[in-house]
């Protein structure tokens, strides 16, 4: 059997399904921290949140756009990868397992072997949201990489200690051609799903033995680090605020489907019972937002969209409603794409929570658990007079309800406790009077 190396987006018609495990065992430096983080910064030209990890030997620096529902890490191996400690995962290795491959054989495009061009190797699905497609020829490989810890006791500067290695971290390969519509310089993905043994929060976990978790906190400044903790708590912003102290929790609702494959999807859902404008309930299709059988409708957050994305009937009620409750002297003006809503801004105010706008909140899991969003984080500026409700409307038929971007998730700290099947949001850190940027970790990445 030889396996397709420049596959379509659907799944060749032979697999060799292998056996999936949950658990991974890893080579790294005696060192074990209980906390690591990731610079990001988001790219002003394409919105997308963009990290550097240093991988192979010799090291270099792979700048990876964020993924948190994506189930690996990828990059591009077809240009410009050199390392001398690369292994390709054989067929029904345990590397294989862990990554649980879709299919085995070898490359058949090139005569000589390379990085992501090897024979009885094993393949499994990467996903680029960019190009809205998914590559399922990546070749699962092992190779070095190091990243930045934290001695989370000392919450100034020095709490950055050296950096740590992990000798066998599981990725995959892609074709140069995958990386299209990400940034520049960008080299590929780094995923944080959900039920996925070879996430990246997952094999940091098992490596240095601390909790599945990582806590996301993006920054409102395309000039400005925000930081992905992964690990422990705290989580320490400047003036000595840990933000974890004060997190709101909601379940992580688990979908035991991925596409075509019987295995559970990587998404990050939740369950959102209303949607409320200044404390008016809105009246909406309740049975849109319930996650359903087929992954569709519900709630999920997503660092690939730039802006929450609405269905068109519940965007429709939310921009009517949004715009009822404004001041009376702002007037709407026409729209400016993506957007649909947008107003004069001549006299919308300012306050420390960003535009005087309506608070919208999402109730949660129970009435008294929502996710506050004021006007830093619902009102876009995108021109000197003209300022956007930054919520999208959804294009295609089918999807989620409501699909959290990262413009809302901006200067607020969102964990994802995968131990516990919970996610936590501190609303604006506005509310603390500090941001995403403010803190000691990422200055200087």
């Amino acid at each position: 059997f030889k396996f397709p190396m420049y596959s379509s987006s659907y799944y060749p018609f032979h697999f060799c399904f292998l056996l999936i495990i949950s658990s991974t065992c890893l080579a790294q430096t005696n060192f074990h921290p209980k906390t690591l983080f990731l610079a990001v910064k988001q790219d002003p030209s394409t919105l997308q949140y963009i990290t550097e990890i240093h991988q192979r030997t010799p090291l270099v620096p792979v700048k990876l756009a964020v993924h948190i529902g994506s189930e690996n890490l990828w990059v591009d191996c077809e240009t410009g990868f050199k390392s001398s400690t690369y292994k390709p995962a054989r067929c029904d290795s345990r590397q294989c397992n862990l990554a649980r491959s879709i299919a085995c054989g070898d490359c058949n495009t090139e005569n000589t072997t390379r990085p992501g061009c090897n024979d009885n190797v094993c393949y499994n699905i990467v996903s680029n949201p960019a190009m809205n497609t998914f590559f399922s020829g990546g070749e699962i490989a092992e190779d070095v990489l190091t990243i930045q810890s934290i001695n989370g006791s000392i919450p100034g500067p020095e709490s950055r200690v050296p950096v740590v290695t992990v000798s066998n971290f599981i990725f995959s390969c892609s074709p140069s051609y995958f990386t299209q519509n990400l940034g520049k310089n960008v080299k590929g993905m780094i995923g944080f799903g959900q039920q996925s043994p070879v996430s990246f929060v997952t094999q940091l976990a098992s490596a240095f033995k601390f909790s599945r978790q990582f806590a996301i906190c993006l920054s409102s400044s395309t000039q400005q680090n925000g930081i992905i903790f992964i690990g422990h708590r705290p989580y320490i912003f400047a003036l000595g605020f840990d933000a974890s102290r004060d997190l709101i929790y909601t379940p992580i609702i688990t979908h035991p489907k991925f596409f075509l494959i019987n295995r559970g999807s990587p998404e990050y859902y939740i369950q959102v019972t209303s949607i409320t404008i200044n404390e008016k309930s809105l009246a909406l299709n309740k049975t849109l937002l319930s996650l359903d059988e087929n992954e569709e409708n519900g709630t999920k957050f997503s660092t690939a969209v730039p802006y929450t994305v609405l269905e068109p009937s519940i965007y429709n009620v939310v921009s009517k409603a949004f715009i009822s409750e404004m001041p009376k002297d702002v007037k709407t003006v026409p729209a400016v794409q993506p957007f649909k809503t947008c107003f004069d801004s001549t006299y919308v105010g300012m306050s420390r929570l960003g535009y005087n706008a309506p608070k919208i909140d999402l109730i949660l899991h129970k009435p008294n658990v929502r996710w506050t969003i004021t006007g830093a984080n619902s009102l876009v500026k995108v021109s000197d007079r003209v300022v956007c409700l930054a919520f999208v409307e959804r294009n295609q038929t089918f999807g989620q309800t409501i699909v959290i971007g990262g413009f809302q998730m901006q200067d607020n700290l969102v964990e994802f406790d995968l131990a516990r099947r919970r996610i936590g949001f501190s609303n604006s850190l506005y509310f603390h009077q500090t941001t995403c940027s403010n803190q000691f970790y990422t200055m200087g990445n």
